[in-house]
């Protein structure tokens, strides 16, 4: 025998997974793990009992529930699992999941549209972070089709902007949690930066390379993921997180200058494999360091003058933009980042777990 649990297979940005509502899951947070473990197919490198896709990208869950929040309409959990792994880490955030959260509670009568859009505030709840999401809702219900492109996402859908309120420090103790724009671990002249997503950046020179090998070629490259290790559980330590050996966390993130009419270019590793694109908040994280004076990019960004700054992070499969906009009273403040991202309903249905792993009361 086993359990059915009411899902919606979704698609947001350029990664995807099952979203569910809490109130479909079991209240007691190992129980609740397990469960994610089972729906993935975890951990088996091929995810082949499970949803999973093989990858990190495709090896992640959303959990939404109306907020209780004062001013806030949806909490937004994000689980990110590991093919190979029994860990689910509700950690860090997800932008590109959190693309697809107002379509789910759209969709599943959580909310309702409020016109021809449809903004509604959401606080990820990993990190306490809010966010306003607008989506099309022509009639009252979700718009998929548009013209909006992403780049690692193929075709065209309805664009979902997100208006990120407040992102610095969502998991370290501020935007610089070294208290330094560019320090020296591990040999290795870095900038620590949280704006959304903990960071490492530091130039692909600094490690013998180019910054603009393939991702085959980098996740093949076991000399340099040893090292880029080393400096990251280095890193981890100086921006007070601790021993994050079994964390997601910090991503490690190559830049170079760049190639394509962008802003600065990344190779981003999450944080053992090389990102096809980048992640949405880890976009943001590097639109930041661009714009501080001192940090990494220094010398190899391209920055526009002006208070609203358009960085186009460069990425493998194209360029992720990302608009912030500068306190002039003080440089190192960013009030705001926006940007666009599309999502796409898959499947929905129930998703079938062993009752021993789980026989569905509480």
């Amino acid at each position: 025998m086993q359990t059915p649990i009411k899902t919606l297979f979704m698609r947001g940005g350029t990664s995807r997974g099952p979203f569910f509502n809490e109130a479909d899951l079991p209240t007691d947070i190992a129980t609740r793990d397990r469960v994610l473990l089972a729906v993935m197919g975890s951990p088996d490198k091929r995810q082949i009992d499970g949803l999973g896709g093989a990858h990190p990208l495709t090896s992640k869950v959303g959990i939404v529930r109306p907020s209780t929040t004062p001013g806030v309409d949806l909490d937004f959990l994000f689980a990110q699992l590991q093919p190979d792994k029994d860990t689910v880490d509700t950690t860090p955030n997800c932008g590109n999941m959190l693309a697809a959260v107002v379509p789910f509670a759209l969709e599943t009568g959580m909310v309702r549209a409020q016109g021809e859009r449809t903004t509604l505030r959401v606080l990820t709840l990993n990190t306490d972070m809010q966010c306003d999401i607008t989506v099309e809702t022509p009639g009252g219900q979700v718009n998929y089709a548009g013209e909006a492109k992403i780049d690692g996402a193929p075709g065209s859908s309805a664009p979902i902007t997100i208006n990120f309120l407040d992102t610095a420090g969502s998991v370290c103790s501020g935007l610089l949690p070294t208290g330094q724009v560019r320090d020296v671990i591990d040999g290795v002249p870095v900038t620590c930066i949280d704006n959304g997503m903990p960071l490492v950046i530091f130039r692909a020179e600094a490690v013998g390379r180019t910054g603009y090998e393939s991702v085959a070629e980098l996740n093949a490259d076991s000399e340099l993921k040893a090292r880029i290790e080393r400096l990251r559980l280095a890193c981890g330590h100086a921006m007070g997180l601790g021993d994050v050996s079994a964390k997601n966390y910090p991503k490690m993130t190559l830049v170079a200058a760049p190639r394509h009419g962008g802003s600065i270019c990344t190779r981003s590793f999450i944080p053992h494999v090389c990102h096809d694109a980048i992640g949405v908040l880890a976009a943001v994280t590097v639109g930041t360091a661009c714009v501080l004076e001192g940090s990494v990019t220094a010398g190899l960004a391209i920055v526009p003058a002006g208070a609203s700054k358009k960085i186009s992070v460069e990425h493998p499969t194209g360029e992720f933009s990302v608009e912030l906009e500068i306190d002039p009273a003080n440089p190192q403040n960013v009030q705001r980042a926006a940007l666009l991202r599309t999502a796409r309903l898959i499947m929905r249905g129930e998703v079938m777990v062993p009752t021993e792993v789980w026989a569905g009361q509480g």
